[in-house]
């Protein structure tokens, strides 16, 4: 029998065509996950729709492990948490990577934030978050969440079952699904002939890739310096947590090899950057002060300039042309960066506590742009499409 011929969002047919001469078989895979969501997470949404209240507390207890929850709650909770009970057998060492994360988080998450995150905008993700305003009306709480979540599973034990970075991975995951079918229940917002399914399964891949190698790629060009085995672990580590987040492995790279190939090919694919794209890289970078708690006015200013300059070396000046980034002359930054970063290093050898209060600054710097809420971990989920009119979660 014939196979069914690969239906291509409208949006994606250009980008597909040129993407098919560089790796036919990965532009189909890319393509056709546009098309696919999670299906357990969806089906859980889904029946909780309507059960809010009941909803979180149930879910909590799922999260923690409470056997009774499953006996009360409906079958597609107990498929859901059914599908993460069995760590896959590639899911281990995650040490090395988790030692070289603390060891350079200063810089990795200036990578992130202003390489990965960027990059990751400058596709139709940016869509679904302009639509909803979750960066827009939400925008601090949404980055520290990130950071939240960034810095639990780097965590010793984070992905462990009972971990914070396990349950804020999966907590994702559902918002994620809400999300889409608050979308998917709008069509005069989200049009999917054009884009396909919304947050879909490309999408995610294409942010793992993101938040993985290419954050690796970035923070190597910040003077970051990890050998063999820590970064094969730091991609590990994300693997891992991609998995939780609902990734299908057939989108799921297996190293930082496949992962930069897939960002590729999925660069390829994705329609040039739009005025959504424009909205959210911009807001992205314009946020950082109050992440960050500046609250003076000329502080805020001259954290802004290196913001869009680090970020703009990164990305590159194409890209940040198209983003209409502030014109900035990058020459010599990143050359200046890595030559303070090996000043770190070599004051780390030679000065006696220096490497580890180096560290601690750092872990400080990460706890105070990330999101902590007295009560814990909370499974709020956003209850209206935008983001002005929804409860906070």
């Amino acid at each position: 029998m014939e196979s069914e011929p690969l239906r291509v969002p409208a949006d994606y047919i250009p980008g597909y065509e040129r993407a098919r001469q560089v790796d036919p078989l990965l532009a189909s895979v890319y393509v056709g996950h546009t098309l696919i969501g999670d299906p357990l997470a969806d089906a859980l949404v889904s029946v909780f729709a309507l059960q809010r209240g009941g909803f979180q507390h149930l879910l909590a207890r799922a999260m923690n492990g409470d056997k009774s929850a499953f006996q009360e709650g409906p079958k597609e909770l107990s498929d859901f948490f059914a599908s993460l009970e069995e760590k896959p057998a590639w899911a281990t060492g995650f040490e090395p990577g988790i030692r070289a994360f603390h060891r350079n988080s200063d810089l990795i998450l200036q990578g992130l934030v202003g390489g990965s995150l960027v990059e990751g905008f400058s596709t139709n993700i940016a869509r679904s978050f302009v639509i909803t305003g979750r960066l827009r009306e939400q925008g601090v709480r949404r980055l520290r969440q990130n950071n939240r979540h960034v810095l639990e599973i780097f965590m010793p034990g984070g992905l462990e079952r009972h971990g914070d970075g396990f349950k804020l991975s999966v907590r994702l995951r559902l918002v994620h699904a809400e999300v889409r079918r608050l979308l998917n229940g709008s069509p005069e917002d989200w049009d999917t002939a054009a884009w396909g399914t919304p947050l879909s399964a490309a999408h995610m891949g294409f942010a793992g890739a993101a938040f993985s190698a290419r954050c690796l790629k970035h923070a190597r060009s910040l003077g970051v310096r990890l050998n063999k085995e820590e970064s094969e672990s730091f991609m590990s580590v994300w693997r891992y947590a991609l998995w939780l987040m609902g990734i299908p492995e057939a989108i799921l790279p297996r190293n930082e090899d496949e992962s930069l190939r897939l960002f590729r090919i999925g660069t390829i694919c994705e329609p040039p950057p739009d005025f959504e794209s424009i909205i959210m890289a911009n807001a992205l970078i314009n946020a950082a002060p109050a992440v960050l708690g500046v609250e003076s006015e000329d502080n805020k200013k001259a954290l802004l300039k290196l913001a869009y300059s680090v970020s703009r070396a990164l990305i590159g000046d194409e890209l940040a042309d198209k983003l209409k980034y502030p014109k900035r002359n990058n020459r010599m930054l990143l050359a200046g960066v890595r030559t303070q970063a090996r000043v770190d290093r070599a004051m780390g050898l030679f000065i006696p506590g220096y490497a580890r209060r180096r560290r601690l600054s750092n872990f400080g710097y990460l706890v105070s742009a990330a999101a902590y809420d007295e009560a814990g971990i909370s499974y709020e989920m956003p209850d209206h499409l935008y983001a002005e009119r929804s409860t906070r979660w």
